[in-house]
């Protein structure tokens, strides 16, 4: 198997178990918020998660890998804790972690595609930039609704997004 395909593989099969984290996680979240355009964006961006996991699923069946049992497991497990600490943890939290998330994703997103263009994965690639796409989206929603949080600076110093 070339280098670029293997990669390339990795990184299916992390966004793959990401993707299911990601989506039980802005399920909770948006369960979490009362009536509002907010937790409609966020419904909707869980829609587009799960979407994205079936998009992925189905590449990684064309590169006839699969995903890994074991991340499955965990990530299944940390969307389903993080959508139900939503319900504590206020509504800034949840917000800015989802952001800086998103900011990860569509980087990972963009690599993949790299590695599909070596592979001539044409396909592939387009489908790789259009979940970059989105996922940029759903950052520069959830950087805007923070945007002017009084915990913003602060978080911006850990964290280094926002």
């Amino acid at each position: 198997m070339s280098d670029s395909k293997a990669r390339l593989i990795r990184i299916l099969q992390n966004a793959y178990s990401g993707e299911v984290a990601a989506a039980y996680a802005y399920r909770g979240h948006w369960k979490s918020l009362k009536d509002g355009p907010e937790r409609e964006q966020i419904k909707r961006i869980e829609e587009e998660e799960w979407d994205h996991r079936r998009r992925v699923g189905e590449w990684l069946e064309k590169l006839r890998a699969k995903p890994k049992p074991t991340r499955e497991k965990i990530f299944w497990t940390i969307g389903r804790t993080l959508g139900v600490t939503c319900h504590v943890s206020g509504w800034f939290m949840p917000m800015y972690f989802a952001g800086r998330l998103e900011s990860k994703n569509s980087i990972e997103y963009e690599d993949a595609a790299e590695f599909a263009q070596e592979l001539g994965m044409d396909d592939c690639v387009d489908d790789l930039i259009d979940m970059a796409r989105v996922e940029v989206e759903h950052e520069e929603f959830f950087r805007s609704v923070v945007a002017d949080h009084r915990m913003l600076p602060a978080m911006k110093r850990v964290f280094r997004w926002g």
